[in-house]
């Protein structure tokens, strides 16, 4: 592995490209906060489907083009006198220290549940922090990611089962709730109670320590991997499968059930 000193002068030269990108490119010269923004999001969502696929050297080149964002958008900030790389990594170490107590000071925490309750009440405590247990979850979030966090918060001040296997009663309540609402045709009524039907079941994910939207995702993946081989077979046995029967489809969806799972045409 590269030594620290390797580590800082090649973060150094990063610094040193990026301020000459802006004083030089045109189109780095135009990017703005906003028109960066979109393209942050992206490269967000590129790091999280190389992770998915456990494809490290793509990791690694997606971890580099957020970097490049982070630089970016510090090297803008420091020609309007609004905050430097600097500012933004002593913002973190300090961050970081103060939010673990238990390696920079005298508190204990022997576990990481302990740690993260830690963390959310130092997250209340700071200048300028939150000012409530859930407002640091971002609006924005995706819903699912959304509710797992809002979930994650409110266990952090004990807020949570006593025991993880009575989420399974919440379950069956909303899916019977739900199925009430189904049967009288209540649209509106429907969609509240599909909700919650959700919202448990992300419970029950998070509970049994299960990340949802992985999980999903994997489902997403492994669907695509069938379909497309079921579309494929189809195709190259001169048929069609809209006039296919399901039972002659469930037939090749069978064969394509044994076989390994392939992120090919995602």
């Amino acid at each position: 592995m590269n030594t620290l000193d390797t580590k800082l002068k090649e973060f150094g030269r990063l610094l040193e490209i990026m301020t000459e990108l802006r004083t030089k490119c045109p189109w780095d010269k135009e990017q703005t906060f906003e028109s960066l923004r979109t393209l942050t999001i992206e490269e967000t969502y590129e790091l999280a489907d190389a992770i998915i696929k456990t494809d490290k050297n793509e990791i690694r080149k997606e971890l580099g083009d957020i970097l490049l964002h982070v630089v970016f958008y510090s090297e803008m900030a420091s020609e309007t006198d609004d905050f430097d790389i600097y500012d933004v990594c002593n913002g973190l170490c300090e961050k970081l220290i103060y939010r673990h107590p238990h390696i920079f000071a005298d508190v204990e925490a022997n576990n990481s549940e302990t740690v993260m309750q830690n963390w959310e009440q130092l997250k209340l405590k700071e200048k300028g922090g939150n000012k409530t247990v859930l407002s640091g979850v971002p609006a924005s979030l995706p819903a699912m990611i959304k509710a797992h966090r809002i979930q994650d918060k409110a266990r952090s001040v004990g807020f949570d089962w006593e025991e993880r296997e009575q989420v399974w009663e919440k379950v069956q309540e909303e899916i019977n709730e739900f199925k009430a609402e189904v049967e009288a045709f209540a649209k509106d009524k429907m969609e509240a109670e599909f909700g919650d039907l959700l919202f448990s079941l992300i419970n029950a994910a998070r509970l049994y320590d299960i990340n949802p939207e992985n999980a999903l995702e994997r489902t997403n993946i492994k669907f695509i991997s069938r379909f497309n081989y079921l579309e494929s077979k189809t195709i190259s046995q001169g048929r069609d499968l809209k006039t296919m029967t399901l039972s002659e489809m469930d037939e090749i969806w069978e064969e394509a059930k044994k076989l390994p799972t392939t992120s090919k045409g995602k």
